[in-house]
């Protein structure tokens, strides 16, 4: 069984420089070395509970409530993932449903007299985060249809002067646009406007065998646009494609102590086990500061707030006070675009989307509850967990964390989570490689995704289209793209006999 002492929580890597009780990571930001929110006796516990199993004869204590007392532990159904935690008051419940109807809103183009809802685009990707977050699910890739909604291209390009390269090293920017269609090709436009141009896929098919002879044929997809409307794309401008990604207990995952993320990270592979996981930073809106890292597909968000703040604005056209862009991702080159009026109404606030909305499409963002595991003390489960650790899997997919004490929602506060992830990036190798660094995030680098839900994904969103461009179409072939800082433990599951495989595939469709 794989034993990752030097990554285990609350151990100190050597790849860290530890001073007057902080991390520092490189030059980038410091973080508190210790949880000052838990007592002496509160660590002990804590180190404990999130011990590595070692023992698979039988399911760990609250193995099956994945969110502790948030879990949902409503019938599985097409609506899995759009319980609100067990444990949020009965007020809140009532703000949640608020935030709800905000999520599923279709925003209107301006003038309108619905007023309240104007402002999208001009240019955007969809008109509701609903449509994006299908049933606050996983998104799919365009399978036979010219329906992609749920996925969409981030455009970028590297620094073209002394400024830009500023900008990326001080985080105020993540990544540089296209001088003319900027970060995001919008395949939608409002009347009297063309969409910048259509998402274009080709697949081709490669064969892998596996141990005994079977054999799985993986889609590489290439990527590129067909009618862009406003000009050529700069060169060097990349094209990453990303699906939208599950919305389940992103307030669970904002609550974990930055030291235990951190703790799992080996930058520079002090251990020698292959595995490097580095932190991302990103400068949080709130306080201006830089922090770390934790959501999207390159951990490039540092808040759910901020995620979703981006959202509004590149995949919906609409501004926030924290991404005031009321012109959405519309650039100087775009002049009709510009021309467009903009949503805002002065007696509601200066943004399209005032505080009132963010805080209620938040508040329903971080409190949508995870699933309970099914099946979790079942003999083929813990057959194939036993499995995932031996074949290195928990290396990345870390499967458990307790919140903070202190978090700001006492839904959140001191839970003990099984999200299978460290949230660090890692290099996936030159399979999986969108060449789109994204802060400190290297073109062949993604934050590991986290597991809980996974095994839903069929019955809430009618696919099982994984990794970040949905690519694969099941979960062996997720696996065996797997390169990189994964590889090892790629080949593993590639060489373990169809028992085997098929018992890491029950424990991951358990969770």
């Amino acid at each position: 069984m794989t034993e990752r002492p030097a990554r285990r929580l609350l151990a100190v890597s050597a790849a860290f420089t530890v001073a007057a009780g902080v991390f520092v990571i490189g030059s980038a930001y410091s973080a508190t070395r210790e949880r000052e929110d838990l007592s002496a006796k509160d660590l002990k516990r804590v180190a404990a509970v999130t011990a590595l199993a070692t023992d698979f004869s039988k399911a760990e204590q609250y193995e099956a409530m994945s969110a502790g007392a948030a879990t949902s532990l409503a019938s599985v159904d097409v609506n899995s993932f759009s319980h609100f935690s067990e444990n949020i008051t009965f007020e809140e419940r009532g703000t949640f449903k608020l935030g709800n109807a905000l999520f599923q809103k279709l925003w209107v183009s301006s003038p309108s007299s619905t007023q309240a809802s104007d402002g999208l685009g001009p240019l955007y990707n969809a008109r509701s985060c609903q449509s994006c977050h299908i049933k606050d699910g996983r998104g799919h890739p365009p399978e036979g249809a010219a329906d992609a909604t749920s996925m969409f291209l981030r455009l970028a390009r590297p620094a073209a002067t002394a400024e830009e390269e500023a900008a990326l090293k001080s985080f105020h920017a993540m990544s540089l646009p296209d001088p003319i269609y900027g970060r995001q090709l919008q395949d939608q436009a409002i009347p009297g406007l063309k969409a910048e141009g259509h998402m274009a896929i080709d697949y081709r098919e490669e064969p892998v065998t596996l141990a005994g002879g079977e054999v799985v044929r993986l889609r590489r997809p290439t990527y590129s646009i067909t009618d862009l409307a406003y000009g050529d794309l700069d060169p060097a401008t990349t094209l990453s494609p990303r699906v939208t990604q599950p919305m389940l207990g992103l307030g669970l995952v904002q609550a974990i102590h930055e030291a235990d993320i951190l703790a799992l990270a080996d930058p520079d592979d002090a251990d020698g086990d292959g595995i490097s996981g580095k932190a991302a930073v990103a400068i949080d809106p709130a306080t201006g500061r830089k922090t770390l890292g934790r959501f999207g597909w390159k951990a490039q968000a540092a808040t759910v707030r901020q995620q979703s703040a981006e959202a509004f604005a590149m995949d919906i056209g609409i501004s926030t006070p924290e991404v005031p862009l009321h012109d959405g991702d519309c650039t100087p080159a775009q002049t009709a675009c510009l021309e467009r009026p903009n949503g805002v109404q002065k007696r509601l606030g200066d943004a399209e989307a005032p505080p009132p909305v963010m805080d209620l499409v938040t508040f329903y963002a971080e409190n949508l509850a995870v699933p309970a595991r099914r099946k979790a003390s079942f003999p083929e489960t813990l057959a194939g967990k036993r499995v995932f650790y031996e074949t290195g899997c928990v290396s990345c997919h870390h499967p458990k964390f307790v919140t903070r004490r202190d978090a700001g929602n006492k839904a959140h506060a001191f839970q003990l989570i099984w999200p299978y992830s460290d949230f660090l990036l890692h290099d996936m190798g030159e399979g999986l490689a969108d060449g789109q660094p994204v802060g400190v995030a290297t073109g062949r680098e993604w934050r590991t995704p986290p597991l809980w839900g996974i095994g839903l994904t069929k019955t809430v969103n009618g696919h099982t289209f994984f990794l970040h461009d949905g690519r694969a179409r099941n979960l062996t072939e997720a696996i065996l793209w797997h390169g990189g800082e994964a590889q090892a433990a790629r080949d593993r599951f590639a060489a373990l006999e169809k028992q085997d495989r098929d018992a890491l595939l029950t424990f991951l469709e358990s969770l």
